[in-house]
């Protein structure tokens, strides 16, 4: 059986059953997401039948198309004139939790370079190299996660187990955000917050978007073209990211919903081919490598909540703005739903603006790093 049919197989049955309206099924689905899933299935597929495809053509595929591909795909789906619906408050919000989960990891290595945690299970353990893909995991989703994987070099065993205590992290933190966000007058009234937080109306596009074969041959253009005039892999991430937030932005009925679907099929692609280089027999959880992840989420969270106060911004932003980084685009809006579900399509709008910087948030972690911890 060769990788492609290992990989074509997984992410057609994986995302056929994620889209699948039964309850049993979405059940499964909501404590192991599909992403983790196709990643988990080739390694699993590898592991049965004794192959190892670690060093197939298809992993050079992926780095020089599939994941240029989800990144152009991921940044032409932000319109920035939606933004404006929102109001400054909410995004500033956003902004300072990014700020506080790329750069946290920085102050606390700085703080802490005497203990154990930092001396040896993040500097010569290596799981320093686990924190970029979660940064990229906690803002920006799939996409930034792979792209940071990439850049920083982390090894498949370690990202494999910060994929799974980051699922743990994300599904019990989820639920946390469902309750919190349902309190939030009662945390209105003890901070004195005033602002009802309502913001406009996003307004539907009522122009008819391009034809989905017009859009799949600009965004199969523009990577080639990419490839053929850049060497570098961060350089590609850069151009792809600016070229597709200008596709989205200043291309006439351009195609959001195709984009973003697109890219949601190509993540689970690349982490499909990911898996066929897991080795399950090179897995560990390290317990104090989960200790910290669980007080730099919480820390995320206070932080965002003393800034709430500061600006007067309406206490239910803090949930949906930390699932907008956190969460994503699916879990976002429907944290928000459980509070108005007239904000869904702003918690949409916030996630997309996450997965549009997550990747450069994480870029400036792996420099932090590199320089406090990494050689």
């Amino acid at each position: 059986m060769t990788p492609w049919i290992i990989t074509g197989i997984t992410v057609t049955v994986v995302y056929f059953l994620d889209v699948w309206e039964n309850k049993y099924i979405k059940s499964i689905f909501d404590w192991v997401p599909a992403i983790l899933l196709v990643y988990l299935i080739p390694a699993a597929v590898s592991y049965v039948l004794g192959l190892d495809f670690s060093q197939e053509k298809i992993h050079d595929y992926s780095k020089d198309f599939f994941i240029p591909l989800a990144i152009v795909t991921v940044m032409g789906s932000l319109s920035l004139g939606q933004l404006k619906a929102i109001g400054y408050k909410p995004i500033v919000l956003f902004v300072a939790g990014s700020f506080f989960i790329a750069l946290f990891p920085i102050i606390f290595v700085m703080g802490f370079s005497e203990t154990t945690l930092v001396a040896e299970t993040l500097s010569m353990n290596g799981f320093w190299k686990g924190i970029p893909p979660i940064v990229g995991s906690w803002i920006g989703g799939s996409t930034s996660q792979l792209v940071l994987k990439e850049l920083v070099e982390c090894p498949e065993a370690i990202f494999l187990s910060v994929l799974v205590m980051d699922n743990i992290l994300v599904n019990v933190w989820t639920i946390l955000m469902f309750q919190g966000i349902k309190n939030s007058n009662r945390l209105n009234l003890w901070f004195k917050i005033t602002d009802k937080g309502i913001p406009e109306e996003i307004r539907e596009e009522k122009q008819k978007p391009m034809a989905v074969w017009i859009t799949v041959v600009i965004l199969l253009a523009v990577v080639f073209v990419t490839n053929y005039f850049v060497e570098s892999f961060v350089g590609k991430v850069v151009l792809l990211s600016i070229v597709g937030l200008a596709l989205g932005n200043f291309v006439p009925r351009w195609n959001f919903k195709f984009s973003l679907k697109a890219g949601a099929i190509l993540i689970l692609v690349v982490m499909a081919i990911l898996g066929l280089k897991l080795r399950f027999d090179t897995l560990g959880f390290d317990v104090s490598f989960f200790g910290f992840l669980v007080v730099w989420l919480f820390g995320h969270f206070i932080f965002m909540v003393l800034i709430a106060k500061l600006m007067n911004i309406n206490m239910a932003w803090v949930p949906i703005a930390s699932m907008a980084n956190v969460g994503g685009i699916a879990t976002a809006p429907a944290v928000t739903a459980a509070y108005e579900k007239k904000w869904m399509p702003h918690a949409i709008v916030l996630a997309i603006l996450s997965m549009a910087t997550g990747t450069f948030w994480g870029m400036l972690t792996i420099y932090f790093l590199k320089v406090t911890v990494g050689s």
